[in-house]
This record gives C-alpha cells, structure tokens and sequence, in this order.
C-alpha cells in the first residue's frame, strides 16, 4: 500500500472567516458535506470566537450541531479561550484547536496580547479538555516570518510549538502565515522543531503568497512530515499580513501527493467540483491551478 499523508481541510474556517460577504449556514453546510463526499476525514468545521471579531463565524453554534456524527470524520474547531471552549463542548465538538504565534509582534497585533499570556489563556482550556477526553490541535503562526518584525528565530518557533505540545495538543500544525518560507527554510523549521517534538505529532500549513507552498510541503515531506493543512479552492489568507495569499490549494496538494505516489483517501475529482462549486457561491475563479487545468 502506498504511504499515506493525511491532509487536513480548513476551508469552512480558515478560508471563510476573512470574507467580507457573510457566507449562509447552509452552503456551509453544504461545502463540509461536499468535502466530506471527497473523502476528507480532517475537516475544521468553524470557530467558537466573538462574532464582533469575526463576523463570519457568527453562526458556529447554529452549524456545528449539524454536522453529522457517525461518519467518522473529525471535525475540530478553533476556540481562542476557555469561555470559547465551553461553547464548542455545549455543542458537542469532540475536538478543539488553540491559535498562537512563533512572533511576539504577530501575536500581540492579533490577539491583543504576548505569546506567554496567550499561551496561559490555553492552559484551562487544555485542563478541561483532558477532563473532558477533547482532543486539543495546536496551531503556531509565523513560523516563517512575521508582516510586523521580519524574521522569525528558528528557536522561538521550537519553544512555541514545544509548550503547546507540553501542554497537551496532541498535534502541533505549523504555519507559514505570510507564504515568504521557501523549501530550505521550511525544512530547517520543521527538523528544528522535529528535535523535540515527534514528526508524527506535527503538521505544516503553508499559504501560497509567493507561490512556494508546494514546494515546501514537498521539503517537509521529505523530511518526513505526514500532515498537511490545506484550503478548497485556496481559499483564506491573513487580514494582519499586508499582501498574504490565501493557503495552498487543496485540490493542487492532492494532485501532487497523488503524483508522488502518497495515499490521501480523496478522489481528486470530486474535491475539484467541490472548488468549483465553492468559487461560484463567492463569485471568483478558483485560485487552484489543478482546478484550472481540469476545467481548461
């Protein structure tokens, strides 16, 4: 059998919560199934967050309970604090996901406050979820530069990722925000990180800005990373980072991974129509060029 990578979707949370129409609940809910139909089992589904914040977002409690719950799928949600947390459990979520930063000026921009104050806003919400048997993902931003300080140490990144692991999540995605990593660098990042944290127990999510996203994913797979955070259609991009694409193509990394012989469980094609199906409800051409080679 051919190695398998999984490939985490964020569409219907890090690809959505940006836009400036409010998406409806039920083509949200109708992009999950369809994502689900393709054979994702990894699908961040909303986040439990201030509507004031993000708008977008505002109908997590309407959508989640939605969801279908046999099926096997998992679907995590973000929740930026405990008061988050016990919103997404009354719903019943089963996994969450805590966001922080490798960069202190990134997160004091973001989120009001310094990486060890957001890292101890966590710390109830990783207590109550061992209580309560949730799964806790961890998502450290800037791992490759910051839009506000530049350079982003190496070692700053392995002390995020290894508090957050040390605290509990039991997968540490690490995130090139601003898409300004190329493959050396992704790779280095990743192995340095590797050194106290196992490779299973990490991801990478890389955003598309300079157009380098696939190839990292490809230095980090070579390093032997076996998840992989991706967005329908390239959907998202970050509001504080002048400039930022939106996340690598779900359909583009599939068609690679695919070509380099991995199993991801998903049928290409009808990951494209849901792409499709998701640019037309947005009213812009698909940024996937897997898409666009299929439709040409």
């Amino acid at each position: 059998m051919a190695e398998h990578v999984r490939v985490v979707e964020v569409s219907p949370r890090d690809g959505l919560q940006n836009e400036a129409a409010f998406v409806a609940t039920a083509d949200k809910l109708e992009l999950i199934r369809r994502l689900a139909a393709s054979g994702l089992r990894s699908i961040e589904a909303t986040a439990f967050v201030s509507p004031k914040w993000v708008p977008q977002m505002a109908d997590a409690a309407e959508l989640f309970p939605q969801l279908p719950r046999d099926d096997g799928r998992r679907y995590p949600v973000l929740v930026p604090n405990l008061q988050g947390y016990e919103r997404a459990v009354a719903c019943g979520v089963r996994e969450v996901a805590v966001f922080t930063a490798a960069s202190e000026a990134f997160t004091r921009k973001n989120i009001n406050a310094g990486i060890e104050e957001s890292l101890q806003r966590f710390e109830p919400v990783l207590e109550r979820a061992r209580a309560d048997g949730v799964a806790v993902r961890g998502y450290v931003s800037t791992v490759l530069g910051c839009p506000y300080q530049g350079a982003v140490p190496v070692s700053d990144v392995v002390r995020v990722a290894a508090r957050l692991h040390a605290m509990g999540c039991y997968e540490i995605s690490l995130g090139d925000t601003i898409g300004v990593g190329t493959a050396g660098a992704a790779r280095a990042m990743l192995q340095a990180v590797a050194g106290d944290i196992p490779m299973a127990a990490l991801a990478v999510h890389f955003h598309d800005t300079y157009g380098q996203a696939l190839a990292n994913v490809f230095a980090c797979l070579e390093a032997g990373v076996r998840t992989v955070d991706a967005s329908v259609s390239g959907t998202g991009g970050c509001p504080y980072a002048k400039g930022a694409s939106g996340n690598l193509a779900t359909e583009d990394l599939v068609y690679a991974l695919h070509g380099l012989g991995f199993d991801t469980g998903i049928d290409l094609a009808t990951l494209v129509e849901t792409g499709s199906w998701l640019s037309a409800k947005l009213g812009r051409d698909s940024l996937s060029k897997a898409n666009r080679a299929l439709h040409a």
